[in-house]
């Protein structure tokens, strides 16, 4: 086992990411697939992937200092999983390299519509532990940013040694676990709507109007509640039942002036590191969720996942000139 040298330097990593990194194999297909379908594609692209480390590399493009824990497998498909993150500047000393372990895989099929399919192969990601975050780095950081694709319970188990220092815990439960979320266990739940069913089930939350059941999750979890809606936009549901909508950047003169949408893969993951890197830096969660949604929305333009993620400079251009759009109503 091995841990990576790189050290971004700053004195405090406002954001600790726990969660899996992955090696990407994108086909672009005129359609996805259904059961028993053949579709041939294009030819295939290799990307670095996986929610952790897409949802890093967003927060350090935001500007934010983050720090990203997880694990790769000591072999081709790890080492260029990481080379985006290390030019973007994100702390790897978190990450461990596993002997004889494979790295994270995902196989993408990305739709002319740019909707998107993707399995995922966890590997390394099935063994990251929370005992790899000692007291000392929680202490340097302001929030957690924590998903499904690593163990959950020991994703959980650092969430609650991070709330016991009074730091922010993010969770984006993607893949929603089997077993029902305990209440009280993180400050943000960012799902999207296929997620948000998922929970509502296993809590038993019946069918209804979304504000109806995001505010049902958030009684019931005890945490606010960031529901994203796709073309409409996101949903805040706060514990104490008050809510914000902001819609998305869409629309045709959006398109004409930031190209059009052609790609939806990892957009949810840009939403939740931007948002997690703003709450982490003081931003109030409305502005946070607006800036969130301007990042997802232009990642959406250009092909790949890190790829597409833009920087700070270009989401608060492009929020200053849509910001009549982007009014967040209760």
């Amino acid at each position: 086992m091995r841990r990576r040298a790189q050290i971004v330097d700053e004195e405090v990593f406002m954001l600790l990411v726990f969660g899996s990194i992955n090696f990407d194999i994108v086909i672009r297909v005129p359609h996805l697939p259904v059961p028993g379908e053949t579709v041939l594609g294009h030819e295939a692209a290799h990307e670095p992937g996986g929610k952790g480390a897409n949802q890093a590399h967003a927060a350090r493009r935001f500007g934010t200092p983050v720090r990203l824990v997880g694990a790769i497998g000591a072999d081709p498909f790890g080492a260029r999983a990481l080379q985006r993150l290390t030019t973007a500047g994100v702390d790897l000393s978190g990450v461990r390299e596993l002997a004889g372990v494979a790295s994270g895989l995902a196989c993408i099929s990305v739709a002319a519509s740019g909707e998107n399919a993707i399995a995922v192969a966890p590997g390394a990601n099935a063994q990251v532990a929370s005992a790899w975050v000692d007291d000392a780095t929680i202490a340097q950081c302001r929030a957690l940013l924590i998903q499904g694709e690593v163990p959950l319970a020991e994703a959980l188990e650092l969430a609650r040694r991070f709330r016991r220092q009074g730091s922010v815990v993010i969770l984006n439960p993607a893949p929603v676990p089997r077993h029902p979320l305990p209440p009280g266990a993180v400050d943000w739940l960012v799902v999207n709507q296929t997620e948000t069913a998922q929970l509502c089930a296993s809590l038993g939350i019946p069918e209804g109007e979304r504000l109806a059941r995001g505010r049902h999750l958030a009684k019931d979890l005890q945490c606010n509640v960031l529901m994203t809606l796709g073309a409409e936009g996101a949903l805040l549901v706060r514990r104490d039942g008050r809510q914000a909508h902001c819609p998305a950047l869409a629309g045709t003169a959006v398109d004409a002036d930031v190209g059009q949408v052609v790609d939806t893969t990892g957009a949810g993951d840009t939403l939740a590191g931007v948002f997690a890197a703003a709450i982490a830096e003081g931003i109030a969660d409305e502005q946070a969720l607006r800036l969130a949604i301007v990042a997802s929305g232009l990642s959406c333009r250009e092909y790949g996942t890190q790829a597409a993620q833009p920087g700070r400079a270009k989401i608060d251009a492009t929020l200053a000139g849509w910001e009549s759009l982007l009014v967040c109503t209760e």
